[in-house]
């Protein structure tokens, strides 16, 4: 009896202890694998920011990021909520793209957690582009068809993070004499990528297009609407478009002017409502090609491929120019940017996540060096204070330092570089 009374309580107690166990396995967070994203998923989504990136740390390009430095720098913009990220070439000396698919490889293989995407850059350039001869620009360059075997290889070889091939980059805008194509060249190799999609030979989820001034694309001068613009627009998956209400302050700045009825505002105050015309200098431009795109095909797409803000200036748009120049205009023009397109559904691959200091080696104060949210070192600029005070930086480094705030902080110090807009100087 005492027996068999033993077998049971032991029974008993073996079954309270398993259902607690099974309870508690069966309440235990279980992490959901990252869904398969596409192009179509990603873009306009705003769960899915978009950057362009460049991790040059040197005054040359010849001294290329290495992997580490790279997985850094996508830890920082994945920290900032950064998913989809822009690049600009493939071309066999440079293989800073590579690197940066590879780098996100091995980051998802070391945390499930990651994600992040790539619309990949495949350079066009026009004959004797970059050779010292006179660009000719009824011709293409003998590199292009290379720069396109090289993306389609690469978006073969990371299918789950090249989600989007862009031909070239301000390619068709005739104001890019080094290198600029016509259009049929650019049509030509969109027509070539989206062959290789319908044979099977790329992802038929991967969407094609090309990334190039707004001119280009039907939003300002007339020249531009040539048939084979029209071919491109129903070619292309979506219109990446560019819009640089910053370099207009000097070349186009009627929106710049302090109008008269704003000549009692207080500076600051002068300020705010000159990035609030930058906005709609943006807005129109948008407006503008998605006006001329829609009537080609009103089923395509319009998002953002490039705008930005510098912080340094030497040039036209520093003190002695269109005073367009500081960390406060940048702020002002990011958080703009982003709520605006974060809640039309656009996509806007915004210049840049880093300064580099490559473009204009020999001027440091270039702007071309300085459009980056965060400073060589690593500092973050007045636009993503907010981040650092968030702590989302927290145990991540760039070269070594903590991400701290320009100015130290100093919201005072920052506004002592920053003035009233200016167009009354000499062009």
């Amino acid at each position: 009896m005492k027996s068999s009374l033993k077998i049971l309580v032991t029974f008993l107690i073996l079954q309270i202890v398993f259902g607690c166990s099974s309870k508690k396995e069966n309440t235990k967070e279980v992490k959901q694998p990252i869904k398969e994203m596409t192009a179509a998923k990603i873009l306009g989504n705003p769960e899915y920011l978009a950057i362009s990136y460049g991790g040059y740390r040197a005054k040359s390009r010849e001294v290329q990021p290495t992997i580490s430095e790279l997985k850094e720098d996508l830890k920082l913009m994945h920290a900032m909520g950064i998913r989809i990220l822009r690049t600009y070439n493939v071309q066999p000396k440079l293989p800073h793209a590579s690197n940066i698919l590879e780098a996100i490889s091995q980051l998802k293989k070391e945390d499930e957690n990651f994600e992040m995407y790539v619309m990949l850059g495949a350079w066009i350039d026009c004959l004797n582009a970059w050779t010292g001869k006179v660009p000719n620009h009824e011709i293409e360059s003998d590199q292009n068809e290379g720069e396109i075997s090289r993306a389609v290889a690469l978006a073969n070889k990371y299918p789950d993070i090249v989600k989007v091939i862009a031909v070239g980059n301000e390619a068709m805008i005739k104001w890019a004499t080094s290198y600029f194509v016509r259009p049929n060249v650019i049509l030509k190799w969109v027509n070539h990528l989206q062959d290789l999609k319908k044979e099977g030979k790329l992802s038929k989820d991967l969407w094609i297009t090309c990334s190039d001034d707004f001119a280009s694309w039907g939003g300002g001068d007339p020249s531009y609407k040539v048939k084979e613009l029209e071919d491109i627009i129903r070619a292309v998956d979506y219109v990446s478009m560019h819009t640089y209400a910053y370099h207009n302050s000097h070349y186009n700045p009627e929106f710049w002017k302090v109008p008269n009825h704003e000549k009692g505002l207080s500076d600051k105050e002068k300020i705010d409502q000159a990035m609030l015309r930058a906005l709609n200098f943006a807005k129109t431009q948008y407006k503008d090609v998605s006006d001329y795109v829609k009537s080609i095909d009103s089923t395509k797409a319009i998002h953002i491929g490039e705008t930005g803000w510098a912080t340094v200036s030497s040039g036209h748009y520093g003190a002695n120019g269109s005073r367009a120049t500081d960390e406060y205009k940048q702020g002002l023009y990011y958080k703009h940017l982003r709520d605006w397109t974060n809640k039309e559904g656009i996509s806007c691959f915004y210049f840049e996540a880093f300064d580099e200091q490559w473009k204009d080696a020999h001027n440091e104060k270039g702007s071309e060096n300085h459009f980056g949210l965060f400073t060589l070192k690593g500092e973050a600029k007045y636009p993503i204070w907010d981040l650092v005070d968030k702590g989302i930086f927290k145990d991540l480094k760039r070269n070594g330092n903590s991400i701290i705030k320009t100015f130290k902080g100093d919201k005072e110090a920052l506004m002592k570089d920053v003035l009233v807009p200016n167009t009354e100087y000499h062009r």
